[in-house]
């Protein structure tokens, strides 16, 4: 059992920050930033060109490593550990980690973020940051002039499509039901951009890279390519669209399998098989860059009913602070923040809450 005074739960851009922030004020923090993928969504980005500094760009894994590296050398400690366990009950407040070993800690900052909701197909994992991404204004400018596909039915699936016009040669969007979940104004939009095509029924099944052909068959049940139609090879349906909603779900494995897994050293996506789940028909897109928006899921499970969340976990902060619904506890970054889940935004979050973190310590003594 170990006894401090700040504890922050989580890494990535938010966390480092807070770490930054506290050490400096010679606080000293401890931060427990998981076990698996310390640095958050970032390590698994490759370059980033939209924080401030690096006028070249630099790798996501590489700017989480500076951030970490400043952090210890104004005296942050780092703990790779998993939190499993919170008790905000009472002061100090007690935090226990996957190895068994319980912190106890006079102010907790809560920086665990969020995962993105995965498709579950074929190919998007290999293809992660080889033309798959989950955040079109992170990588829409790396797809100028290519033919783009957007997963995905509520307002960020459509406002993403929208944005990725200003890149693309074409952008399409593939929903799964015959009904938008997004607003009615945004649906208008996206039928009225001539760079828009909407497949409404329709999911992808596979992704597939540029060095397979259009149509060349990628295992036992792969789907043959669809007829070209032009700049898009797609299916022959014209399902009705409705804009009254229902809730978006991230479409299943369809349970076709690669032949060999995507050789993304010298390969990237260029293609995506699809299905429309009224018809069966089977079909292919080309698409060199794949945006995944189907939702995100915050991490904060080991806080619940330990803080105040709202109904898709994200936990709720008292106006542009960082104050949690327990004194001393305070959270930051994409745990918090549904709207704009930008790596600049999450590490001035994490500013805030160090220095609302250090306020309260303050008030202690």
């Amino acid at each position: 059992m170990t006894e401090l005074s700040t504890i922050i739960i989580g890494s990535g851009p938010a966390g480092y920050t807070a770490a930054i922030y506290l050490a400096r004020a010679g606080y000293r923090p401890t931060i427990l930033a998981g076990e698996l993928t310390p640095g958050g969504q970032l390590v698994n980005t490759t370059t980033v060109e939209n924080y401030p500094g690096f006028p070249d760009g630099i790798l996501g894994p590489e700017l989480m490593d500076r951030m970490r590296d400043q952090a210890e050398s104004f005296g942050a400690s780092i703990e790779y550990l998993d939190v499993t366990s919170v008790d905000f009950s009472s002061s100090p407040k007690t935090v226990t980690c996957s190895d068994g070993s319980q912190y106890h800690a006079d102010a907790v900052i809560i920086t665990t973020g969020s995962q993105y909701r995965k498709l579950g197909i074929p190919g998007e994992t290999e293809y992660s940051g080889h033309g798959v991404s989950y955040c079109a204004t992170c990588d829409g400018f790396f797809f100028k002039d290519k033919p783009i596909v957007v997963v995905g039915g509520g307002d960020s699936a459509l406002e993403e499509a929208l944005f990725l016009t200003r890149f693309g040669s074409s952008v399409t969007v593939l929903h799964r039901r015959d009904q938008f979940r997004a607003s009615k104004i945004m649906v208008e939009r996206v039928l009225n951009n001539p760079k828009i095509t909407v497949k409404m029924n329709t999911v992808a099944t596979a992704i597939r890279g540029q060095k397979n052909a259009a149509g060349a068959q990628t295992g036992a049940d792969a789907a043959p390519a669809a007829q070209n139609t032009g700049n898009l090879l797609s299916l022959k349906t014209t399902p009705l669209l409705n804009v009254s909603g229902s809730a978006l779900n991230a479409p299943s494995s369809t349970g076709i399998s690669l032949s060999a897994k995507a050789e993304t050293a010298d390969d990237s996506a260029g293609f995506v098989d699809i299905r429309d789940t009224v018809t069966g028909e089977t079909g292919t897109l080309p698409a060199e860059g794949i945006f995944v928006a189907i939702g995100h899921e915050p991490a904060t499970r080991f806080a619940k009913g330990s803080v105040d969340m709202d109904d898709d976990g994200y936990i709720l902060v008292s106006g542009a602070g960082t104050h949690t619904s327990v004194p001393g506890v305070f959270a930051a970054g994409d745990c918090v923040d549904r709207v704009y889940r930008q790596a600049i935004s999450a590490a001035g979050m994490g500013c805030r809450a160090a220095l609302d973190a250090q306020s309260y310590l303050a008030s202690l003594h």
